[in-house]
């Protein structure tokens, strides 16, 4: 899916000063990802992005935050965004080559989840195929998340929908630091 250059042309550097500062705020010194770029060449889109976001300590554990993120952009075939993810993320997060592989290749039932995290893939699992829970699948989260915890889940499911759409209808090249979806077994 990489290509030489996104659909809608990224900003260049000078950036303008608040850019600029909002730049170095999110990425903390490192260079903007061209999905920033992008949308910062437009007001009202990089407005509406940044109000969007989910990246603050919220009520999921760095960890389970990053499960589902992961595993909602695999499941919209979004290897730039899930790259970034990975590769900023898992080891933070904890996360085992294993359980990085089975974010793009297993499912809920992949034994390298625990109960708590079976519940957690299988609830993103269907937003993603249905955007509802049946009741026995939010009975099974219910069990191991509270009700800000499940509205987070949701509102992580929704965004990085909205993130995967971004990603791949502006056919952004892959991150050189990124990671790549891994090998088909």
């Amino acid at each position: 899916m990489s290509q030489a250059t996104p659909r809608i042309a990224p900003l260049d550097q000078p950036y303008p000063p608040e850019i600029q500062q909002q730049f170095d705020r999110i990425m903390r010194g490192a260079p903007p990802l061209v999905l920033f770029r992008v949308m910062a060449g437009h007001a009202r889109a990089w407005d509406k992005f940044r109000a969007g976001g989910l990246l603050d300590p919220g009520p999921l554990s760095l960890r389970q935050r990053e499960i589902v993120i992961d595993r909602t952009c695999a499941l919209n075939k979004c290897e730039y965004e899930w790259g970034v993810h990975v590769a900023i993320f898992a080891g933070p997060a904890n996360l085992t080559e294993e359980e990085v592989r089975a974010t793009v290749q297993g499912d809920a039932a992949s034994s390298c989840w625990s109960p708590a995290e079976q519940a957690l893939i299988a609830a993103v699992d269907a937003l993603h195929t249905r955007a509802t829970f049946s009741e026995e699948e939010f009975a099974a989260l219910s069990a191991h998340y509270d009700e800000a915890q499940i509205l987070e889940i949701m509102l992580l499911c929704g965004f990085y929908r909205t993130v995967s759409y971004l990603a791949n209808g502006l056919r952004l090249p892959l991150e050189e630091k990124a990671a790549r979806f891994p090998a088909q077994l």
